[in-house]
């Protein structure tokens, strides 16, 4: 199952959610993205 977290209050959002509307429903943000959870690491050159 795929989790989301609302940017602005950090809280999860569930998928089941998602597909009825694009929006956090505790504080009503429209920015909502998926958490890692493996950190990536890159190396400069």
């Amino acid at each position: 199952m795929v989790t989301y977290k609302c940017f602005e209050c950090d809280k999860v959002v569930k998928q089941d959610y998602i597909k009825k509307k694009i929006r956090c429903p505790y504080c009503g943000s429209k920015i909502l993205f998926k958490p890692r959870t493996v950190v990536s690491k890159v190396k400069a050159r």
